[in-house]
């Protein structure tokens, strides 16, 4: 397990190289962004159980890719699909190398962000105060979280204190960590989220969920690194989504496909990464996957909508084409 000042010394590096550069759904996932405004969960983090990672947490990167339905339905409504962005793993994307340019210009920055990675992390560890009257805790008590970047925001922070003594994660004196949700312009808020101020032991109860049943590998939570293949299939949706093109279950859905679309015939269904349809305006998608926040790209006041007609993404297009060729 890593120390403290090894944490901190990768932050810090983390940071200075950011300042340089331009599967779950059981109930083992703890859906924290379904707790009511005002209420208040009390986790404890807990380390990873790949001794090789520095952190307590694996960090996610996914681009949501928007359909105007499924191709063959006659009633299809819009769909989304979830790629992973290959930043994950320091490699250049090749979705966001188009999206960046679009930021270049005000016309398109709201399709920037519509299509730019939604960054989360995955942890692991005990819900020791639970206001969820209808969360089922699973028979192994160790639960993931998946954390969006204002909370981690706040996790990260306290990390950096030099007051802090302790990791977080210690068995016998880490704190607890409070997540609040308010709101805030009509949307979540957990700003006021907060680190304990008092350390505290993990329970005997506790100790022997983990001696019983062991640590998580997060690592194991991410998506499978896209080949050469799934790259080209990436664009390939990227391209037809900006062109308000519907979903190709023939063409993609060996890759990549939406939850509840099945696999072509004859294709390998279980290669098919795991993706999400569209959610309701309140609502996360699916229990491992809330509404985050866009990561890095400049933060949008609302939603943004879907072009309304294949003219408007037409002449989208057109405008992205004629920059590339500039």
């Amino acid at each position: 397990m890593a120390s403290l000042a090894e944490i901190r010394a990768r932050l810090a590096a983390a940071e200075s190289n950011k300042g340089g550069q331009s599967q779950g759904g059981d109930n083992a996932i703890y859906p924290h962004w379904n707790i009511e405004e005002g209420a208040s969960a009390t986790l404890r983090f807990l380390p990873d159980g790949n001794s090789k990672n520095t952190f307590f947490w694996v960090e996610r990167a996914m681009i949501k890719l928007p359909f105007a339905g499924i191709k063959g339905e006659m009633e299809s409504k819009q769909v989304q699909v979830q790629v992973p962005c290959v930043e994950m793993w320091g490699e250049a994307c090749p979705i966001l190398a188009e999206v960046r340019t679009w930021f270049k210009d005000k016309s398109l920055e709201d399709m920037g962000r519509k299509y730019w990675k939604k960054r989360s992390y995955v942890m692991q560890g005990f819900v020791r105060e639970n206001p969820l009257s209808d969360d089922k805790s699973p028979e192994n008590p160790i639960r993931r979280f998946i954390i969006g970047p204002q909370i981690f925001a706040t996790i990260k922070s306290a990390l950096m204190d030099p007051e802090l003594e302790e990791l977080p994660t210690d068995l016998l004196r880490g704190l607890d960590f409070r997540i609040t949700k308010t709101s805030k312009g009509g949307y979540a808020d957990y700003s006021t989220s907060k680190w304990a101020r008092k350390e505290s032991a993990l329970t005997e109860a506790e100790q022997t969920a983990i001696e019983a049943h062991g640590l998580f590998d997060l690592s194991t939570f991410l998506p499978k690194k896209p080949g050469d293949v799934e790259l080209r299939v990436m664009k390939e949706m990227f391209e037809a989504s900006v062109d308000g093109q519907p979903y190709d279950t023939e063409r993609w859905g060996q890759y990549f496909r939406p939850a509840g679309v099945q696999a072509p015939a004859g294709t390998a269904s279980e290669a098919a990464p795991k993706a999400v349809s569209v959610p309701a305006a309140s609502k996360p998608a699916v229990d491992d996957e809330p509404p985050f926040d866009t990561d890095e790209a400049p933060a949008a006041s609302a939603p943004v909508a879907a072009p309304k007609t294949t003219q408007k993404a037409e002449d989208i297009l057109a405008m992205i084409r004629a920059r590339q060729k500039q």
